[in-house]
């Protein structure tokens, strides 16, 4: 039996996993202690439920997926517009040399990746499942670029990299605490705590308040950076590389931003823009993980599990024996090695999840507070696509 939803259905049941995906998280203790997105447990759900269906040949689910794209560049022009170059200069060397280390992190996933995948004798492309596409990128860009490597023959690669951002999240959750605290109290670096001033996250606080009768203009900027990105778009395809759809965008929208910031003439409202893309993630999500086909992972299950346990390695040699030394060795480099293993493998909240852990116990860290937010939140996402496009391509 064939059961065909149109687009309209597929967003109510995207709405409905979001809703039970949301239900459960609140009443087991083990999805809200790792920040597991709520469209991703009811998702994963209702996708293994399909996949029952499908095995026993009960019946075969087929979605019209037409507005996972639209929530997709929704969300992702959100992110453009928290590319703030005055918030980029606030945060002064630390948070220089910190984006360096994020961005030889993306390369290294990348790297081991495509490296493994030839050991394992796989397609390289393959191997970009379980680079930085789902670890740095965690859901939303692993739903992104699915499709780009589905459209270069890779099958399934939309599940593979759901499959490994799930993974990301579980197992980034679980490194990130211990790691800071192995540091903290080897090296004693309680006796290295000073007080520091939080004026600067006071300050972006207050940027981002939030109006009611602000969501329409919030609306009204997104979709203007989205016209004008297809225009970027246009430009872009026209040097013969393969970007994602969402990439003329975020150009945009870091280009509205900014010369709001700057020009004074107008007003960017963040903290509504930041409310839209978040509900445009998690129905992008909820769609993205209904239209999942696990069954197409079978045949990849041990090479999968190779790949991703040697991502979760690179990701705690590289904190712990590169990231610390270079931030400084001190008590807030341990704390950002916590973070940066949460956003790192998963996603920001994942990160603050482990950072708060850490400060809970031991003293809290305004610079990691400020550097992992603005270095995962802001300049993440856009420097990872633009290096999985580079690699993309090179592949």
């Amino acid at each position: 039996m064939k059961i065909q939803l149109d687009m309209y259905q597929t967003l109510a049941i995207a709405v409905l996993v979001l809703m039970l995906g949301t239900f459960l998280k609140k009443r087991i203790f083990f999805l809200e202690k790792f920040c597991i997105p709520s469209p991703v447990i009811g998702g994963l759900l209702f996708a293994i439920f399909t996949c029952i269906c499908y095995s026993t040949g009960l019946a075969e689910f087929s979605f019209d997926d037409t507005l996972r794209e639209v929530c997709m560049v929704f969300f992702f022009t959100s992110v453009g517009f928290q590319a703030n170059l005055k918030v980029l200069k606030s945060g002064g060397k630390s948070l220089a040399v910190f984006l360096g280390l994020v961005i030889a992190l993306i390369v290294l996933q990348n790297l081991l990746a495509v490296g493994m995948s030839r050991i394992l004798g796989l397609d390289p492309l393959i191997g970009m499942c379980t680079g930085s596409i789902p670890m740095v990128g965690g859901h939303g860009t692993a739903g992104a670029f699915g499709p780009v490597l589905e459209d270069f023959d890779i099958s399934g690669a939309t599940t593979i990299c759901t499959a490994a951002a799930t993974f990301g999240l579980i197992a980034g959750s679980l490194i990130g605490g211990p790691l800071g605290k192995r540091l903290i109290e080897k090296k004693n670096l309680l006796e290295t705590v000073v007080p520091e001033d939080d004026s600067l996250l006071i300050e972006e606080e207050k940027k981002h308040e939030r109006h009611t009768n602000m969501y329409a203009a919030a609306v009204f900027q997104l979709i203007l950076a989205i016209g004008l990105g297809t225009i970027f778009s246009w430009l872009l395809t026209k040097t013969g590389l393969t970007f994602p759809i969402y990439i003329g965008a975020m150009i945009a929208a870091a280009l509205i931003r900014n010369i709001g910031e700057y020009s004074g003439k107008f007003t960017i409202h963040m903290g509504e823009i930041n409310d839209l893309g978040g509900i445009a993630l998690s129905l992008f999500l909820g769609i993205a993980m209904i239209t999942l086909k696990l069954w197409q992972l079978a045949s990849l299950a041990l090479p999968l599990f190779i790949l991703l346990t040697s991502q979760v390695i690179l990701i705690c040699l590289f904190t712990y024996f590169v990231e610390f030394n270079i931030m400084g060795r001190d008590y807030d480099a341990a704390v950002l090695v916590a973070g940066t293993c949460g956003f790192g493998m998963g996603a920001t909240p994942n990160a603050m999840a482990n950072m708060q852990a850490i400060c809970d116990k031991y003293s809290p860290s305004v610079k990691a507070y400020l550097l992992i937010p603005l270095v995962g939140s802001l300049f993440a996402d856009f420097i990872n696509s633009l290096v999985i496009t580079f690699f993309i391509n090179l592949l």
